[in-house]
């Protein structure tokens, strides 16, 4: 059973993307709302995946990234953003994030996008 953490400030979307993941087999062992909460349970938990939003109260979702790749350059993220972010996607991308999708996200398509990165492991 793979291990997600999920990453988001809005309590909605956490609580959505839980659901949806543990329906398809995913364990969430980790929620972070910001990114400093996302750095420090990274390095507790080590998911699999880690889905991250990037616009957040005290450290973005662009500082976890660098900070969990600097901990652990195989660390799986994928960028879960609100379109108009673009810029922000393609640093998240160039920090190490795998891959992204645009808010509001299909259950559907983050599964997808979630088990074609872990199908790899």
């Amino acid at each position: 059973m793979p291990k997600v953490m999920i990453v988001d400030d809005s309590n909605f979307m956490r609580s959505k993307l839980r659901a949806s993941l543990e329906k398809a087999g995913y364990e969430v062992v980790a929620e972070a709302s910001n990114g400093t909460e996302a750095v420090d349970l990274y390095a507790k938990h080590r998911p699999d995946v880690v889905t991250m939003d990037i616009v957040m109260p005290e450290q973005n979702g662009l500082f976890a990234i660098q900070k969990i790749v600097e901990f652990d350059n195989n660390a799986r993220i994928v960028v879960i953003t609100a379109l108009g972010h673009e810029p922000m996607i393609r640093k998240a991308l160039s920090y190490g994030a795998l891959n992204f999708i645009i808010k509001p996200a299909e259950p559907e398509e983050v599964l997808e996008v979630l088990d074609g990165i872990v199908g790899d492991m």
